[in-house]
């Protein structure tokens, strides 16, 4: 059946025989294609750059489970967004390997399709803890893929950086079990801070380097408001290419997926490849195609939204589908967002007055 690309206010193109929504785009033409859904702001890390120990203390009042949203709610959006034009759903959290039954949740995702009756790609982003027992349960729900959080190889430091003294040789493990249960590609991210793990750089290229994983470098970014961000203590990933290609000379290669967050960079020899995720000093805000689902049902256009748009009202207040797809198709028509490209002409003193949300509730 042929589509009708008929413009609208609300970005979306619509069957005309149906008057059913197929694709969405906002003010700047960029298409919804990603769907990252926090299942949880719990996380059993404290993370120095994501969830510091002196804010998220034992007094830190976390949602109560009636306040999240349920398996059915969550399902109930992801298929309103795959009939949009979603083809990937992200579960993330806090550590989504915390909420209960994950593994339903996932089954009932593994059952929706997209618009062109597909399946979809429902990957899920871990610190790793209890992935090495979850692995098999995971592939088995319809878990396609999984990115694991893996800032340091140096015990030592990665204690001092998720601040829980977790291992990371339990975390490698769970990684290796992932890759055994057939959750892939797997990638792996590294949050690179100058002064605290930047000298990792190197060794986690030379670890991973010939293996079935992919190592991600990410910029240290200004998301929320408590990890005490700055400018000075981002590593430009022009700066981290520089380092390895140094001892493992490197290559470009092209994106694999339109719109996709990382650079990508091989090795000369063929051993694999690194990306790179530069928000801070090359912004990829012009090909953004993701939204943002927080643990309570708010909808988030841009990781650096300071306001979100409450679903779960609709949800719970007996709104129909149409009723959800129709907001869903105005938020994203009306999407503006291209933080990252503003950054660097805002002041240092309108960067801090910008209210920003917190890592762990919006997810990343």
């Amino acid at each position: 059946m042929s589509i009708t690309h008929n413009d609208r206010s609300d970005g979306a193109v619509r069957l005309p025989s149906t008057g059913m929504p197929i694709a969405l785009t906002d003010k700047y033409r960029r298409p919804l294609r990603d769907l990252r859904i926090s299942v949880t702001d719990r996380c059993n890390f404290r993370c120095v750059y994501c969830m510091p120990k002196e804010v998220f203390g034992r007094d830190y009042a976390f949602l109560d489970r009636n306040e999240l949203l349920s398996f059915e709610e969550i399902t109930r959006i992801a298929r309103v967004a795959a009939a949009h034009g979603v083809h990937k759903i992200r579960l993330t959290g806090g550590e989504p390997l915390l909420r209960r039954g994950i593994e339903e949740l996932i089954g009932q995702l593994a059952e929706l399709r997209t618009s062109e009756g597909e399946k979809l790609d429902i990957a899920l982003t871990t610190n790793g803890s209890a992935l090495a027992v979850k692995a098999a349960a995971l592939k088995a729900a319809g878990l396609t893929r999984v990115t694991v959080s893996v800032d340091s190889l140096d015990d030592e430091l990665f204690q001092k950086m998720n601040d829980v003294r977790f291992p990371v040789s339990r975390v490698l493990d769970g990684i290796d079990a992932a890759h055994e249960a057939g959750l892939g590609p797997i990638r792996l991210n590294m949050v690179v801070k100058r002064g605290l793990n930047d000298g990792e750089i190197i060794d986690m290229a030379r670890r991973f380097k010939g293996t079935p994983y992919t190592l991600r470098f990410i910029e240290y970014m200004d998301v929320g408001n408590t990890n005490g961000w700055s400018l000075d203590e981002v590593v430009p990933s022009s700066e981290v290419v520089e380092r390895i290609n140094a001892v493992f000379p490197l290559e470009p290669v092209g994106e694999a997926v339109h719109g996709e967050t990382a650079k990508r960079w091989r090795y000369a020899d063929g051993s694999g490849e690194i990306g790179l995720i530069s928000s801070v000093t090359n912004a990829f805000c012009g090909t953004c195609n993701r939204a943002r689902i927080s643990t309570e049902g708010r909808l988030f256009t841009c990781l650096f939204a300071s306001e979100g748009h409450d679903l779960r009202a609709l949800l719970r207040g007996g709104a129909s589908d149409e009723e959800l797809s129709a907001a869903m198709a105005s938020i994203w028509g009306g999407r503006e967002d291209r933080y990252s490209e503003i950054r660097s002409s805002l002041t240092p003193e309108l960067r801090e007055q910008r209210k920003r949300i917190e890592m762990s509730y919006i997810g990343g």
